[in-house]
This record gives C-alpha cells, sequence and structure tokens, in this order.
C-alpha cells in the first residue's frame, strides 16, 4: 500500500510545486490520523494543498471560510422541527467529511472554534445530546493568517494542541513561481490532480503505519524530548503527553513513508520541529534573548542522546 501513498504525494507535488518536505508531513499526519495547522499569508497555496489532498485521495472535501459570523451549528450541525413528523431531525453540518478544510481559522470566535474540538480528537460531534461519528478517515486542516492581520484573534491553548503538526508553506522558490505563472492560462493546477487511491486503501495504509515497529530506547528517546520542553529556562509551558503520543505516530508515518517498517532516532528528531513548535509557549526571558522556539528545540535535541537498546 505504500506505493499508492508515494502515487498521492506525486498527484500533489503536480499541483503544488517546490514544497517536497511540506507535502510529505501533511501526507504523514493524514495517515497517521492527524490534523494540520497551516500557519502562513494568505495566498501561498494553503487552500490548494488541501484540496489536492483531498482529490488525490478519493476522499469528500469540504471548506468552511471562517469569519466572525459563523456559528458552531455550520459546523456540527443542527435539529429543526418537521411539522409532518411531529419531531425534530438532525441535519448534517459541514464537517461531515474526510478531509475538512478550516479556512482562516482564528478568524471566528472562539465558541465557533470550540466546535471543532470533539471532532479533532474524538472524531465525533455531539448535538443536543447524542453523539454522531464523523466518517473515516476524517482530518482537519487549517489555515490561520498572521497575528496581528485585521481580524484575527489567537487560538486557544486547548485547540492548538489537537493539531498534530503545524507547519509554513511560505514562498515558492523563483523557478516553482515562475512556471506557476507561465501556466496561468492553462487553469489551476489543483484541476489536474487525479485520485489514485480510495478510502479502503487509506484506511488499510493506516493500518500498516501502525505496525511500525519502534524499539523501547526510541520510546523514551521521544520523551526525553518531550519532557525537556516542560523544563526548559526559556518555556512557560512545555508539550503535553498528547504531544508525545503525536511525536510517536508522526515517527511511525515518516518511517513507512521512507520504505522502512522500523522507526530510527533521525525519523524522530525531524518530527521535532513539525510536532512540537506550536504547543511551546515562551516566557518573557525568551523574548528578552530573541529565542524562538526553533532555536529552543535545536538547542534540547542536540543536548539529548539515544539510551542504549537495554534489549540487545
Amino acid at each position: 500500500m505504500r506505493e499508492k501513498l508515494l502515487e498521492v504525494i506525486k498527484e500533489v507535488n503536480s499541483a503544488i510545486l517546490g514544497k517536497e518536505r511540506e507535502v510529505k508531513e501533511i501526507a504523514a499526519a493524514i495517515i497517521a490520523g492527524g490534523n494540520v495547522l497551516l500557519e502562513d499569508i494568505p495566498g501561498v497555496g494553503k487552500t490548494t494543498m488541501a484540496l489536492a489532498f483531498a482529490k488525490s485521495m478519493g476522499v469528500s472535501f469540504k471548506r468552511v471560510q471562517f469569519t466572525p459570523d459563523v456559528m458552531p451549528s455550520d459546523i456540527t450541525g443542527f435539529s429543526v422541527y418537521n411539522r409532518e413528523k411531529g419531531a425534530f431531525e438532525y441535519r448534517e453540518g459541514t464537517v461531515f467529511c474526510n478531509i475538512f478544510l478550516a479556512d482562516e481559522l482564528n478568524r471566528t470566535s472562539p465558541k465557533t472554534q470550540s466546535a471543532l474540538l470533539e471532532a479533532m480528537e474524538e472524531k465525533s460531534v455531539t448535538v443536543d445530546g447524542q453523539t454522531r461519528k464523523l466518517p473515516l478517515p476524517f482530518s482537519v486542516i487549517a489555515t490561520v493568517n498572521p497575528l496581528g492581520s485585521v481580524g484575527t484573534q489567537k487560538l486557544p491553548e486547548s485547540q492548538t494542541d489537537r493539531f498534530t503538526i503545524s507547519l509554513s508553506l511560505g514562498y515558492p522558490d523563483y523557478e516553482s513561481e515562475l512556471k506557476v505563472a507561465m501556466e496561468t492560462a492553462e487553469g489551476a493546477r489543483s484541476s489536474n490532480v487525479k485520485a489514485v487511491t480510495d478510502i479502503p486503501q487509506l484506511l488499510k495504509i493506516r493500518e500498516e503505519v501502525e505496525k511500525v515497529y519502534i524499539k523501547e530506547n526510541v520510546y523514551r528517546y521521544i520523551l526525553d524530548i518531550v519532557t525537556a520542553t516542560r523544563k526548559h529556562a526559556y518555556v512557560d509551558t512545555g508539550a503535553s503527553p498528547r504531544a508525545t503520543v503525536d511525536m510517536v505516530k508522526m515517527s511511525k508515518a515518516a518511517a513507512y513513508i521512507d520504505g522502512r517498517d522500523f522507526v530510527t532516532p533521525e525519523d524522530v528528531r525531524q518530527q521535532v520541529p513539525y510536532v512540537l513548535k506550536h504547543r511551546l509557549y515562551t516566557n518573557a526571558s525568551a523574548k528578552i534573548e530573541d529565542k524562538t522556539g526553533d532555536d529552543i528545540l535545536k538547542e534540547i535535541v542536540e543536548g539529548i542522546k539515544v539510551a542504549e537498546d537495554s534489549k540487545k
């Protein structure tokens, strides 16, 4: 099944040029059953990226453009009274799909943002006391504008922690952007993306990812890195236990994409900035010393060694 996943990655790379590393990370998050936070300026291809993944995977896709007037019921659904039947009927919200694009999530109210919490964690929604399961596979891809942009507000920590990874696409390189400009007359590149897999195959891929083996000393290596974020002098709040679980899932997914059935310490190191950076809340000392989350994580990784395998 790995070959099917590589075909998906190839299709997405045909729509988004020059972002091979980012495409691989998002693919890993989806097959790990996770959620993706894209933090970037408008216009760099975040929406196109999400649509290309949905098309190439052959799954259902829905998008909500978040604005201050979007209500929680628009996302989770609501009950309406049917006069003919004399009873309330439930109408599904937009979250009932396989890939849900929450576009500009930080432009809406905290109440509406929180409507996604249960969906992101439990893959379900509860309306009027009744819980309904979402279709599997299910992943949220959310985009946020930089803080300080007009109409934005910070995501609550409880929601930020539910994103498996965060990353920024950034501007394309010169040659990639030139190619996009020259092909403008041919229409959107995402329109040429074709489905190369389907839902049963994706679920099979997820089963194979879960079976990727991790030695005990690599588990300890992951935990040592996560706990170090909680003790660092420049950090007020470090990564949560959920981050530890996400590090395991992403390390397995990365190994799977690379064609291995076991996780190496290098797999772990590659995932650190994507899984942990958005979960770090730096203190005043970090701001005074001009230390970023990347600086802190680099220092942590460089200072932790992988223990010898006790089962040798």
